[in-house]
């Protein structure tokens, strides 16, 4: 287990999660973990594990449990260096994507794209020009004019994509995205999703069923099991008998 860097200040880490804790009925999850910047960390565990909720907590889509604070273990969420534990979704500088691709059916592929410009503040035709740009690093050149009821999965799964990733989010959470998709589609979105993060810089977190595809994706891999991590490390020291043992 000597892999494992679950624990303590994070050491300079651009994501230190301590003492994350959710309680619900028969189940509870207390971890710590960091991601170095820059890095691809796939999740990993059995159905039911915590792995999803992982990621909600770190998006402040769930909230931390009140029994880590009476236990003494304060909850702290730092990303960038920048305290989010108590801050909403929004202002936490987190992207997610998630299983099903969410696109608005009213809308047309670039303004679905270029949603996230507009609430910062740019006009509808100045993010519909910067969403066709964007578009074209995700193989959708010409498809900002589509609804998204004719895209197939793999489209609408890189539109959402895209949505994500161009109002640059330091730090994206995956939460299966690929997982609702033929085989052939997931490893070749996959190769893409691991491309674009090299290029842009991103830091991000996937949760994945598909040892094999967090081998391929990953800098870094986290097992959990009934809610705790147990192990973290490089996907070539990464045993299989670690969800199972």
């Amino acid at each position: 287990m000597e892999e494992m860097r679950t624990g303590g200040n994070g050491g300079g880490m651009f994501l230190v999660a301590e003492n994350l804790s959710f309680d619900c009925g028969n189940f509870r999850l207390e971890s710590s973990f960091s991601c170095a910047r820059g890095t691809m960390t796939c999740i990993v565990g059995p159905s039911g594990s915590g792995k999803s909720t992982l990621l909600r907590l770190i998006a402040g889509l769930e909230r931390n449990s009140a029994k880590g604070a009476r236990d003494g273990k304060k909850t702290r969420i730092a990303i960038g260096g920048k305290d989010v534990t108590n801050l909403p979704p929004a202002k936490r500088g987190v992207g997610m994507v998630f299983q099903k691709s969410n696109l608005f059916p009213h809308m047309d592929v670039a303004d679905n794209v270029s949603y996230g410009l507009r609430c910062m503040g740019i006009g509808r035709k100045e993010g519909r020009r910067r969403a066709e740009e964007f578009l074209e690093s995700f193989n959708l050149s010409g498809f900002g004019k589509r609804m998204p009821e004719t895209l197939s999965g793999g489209e609408a799964q890189r539109v959402a994509l895209a949505r994500t990733l161009i109002v640059h989010p330091e730090l994206i959470l995956f939460d299966e995205p690929l997982s609702a998709l033929d085989a052939p589609l997931r490893k070749k979105l996959a190769a893409e999703i691991r491309a674009l993060q090299k290029s842009l810089g991103f830091t991000g977190i996937m949760v994945t069923h598909d040892i094999s595809e967090a081998r391929t994706l990953a800098d870094s891999i986290i097992c959990i099991r009934n809610g705790t991590i147990i192990w973290q490390g490089p996907p070539e020291n990464f045993r299989e008998t670690l969800l199972t043992e």
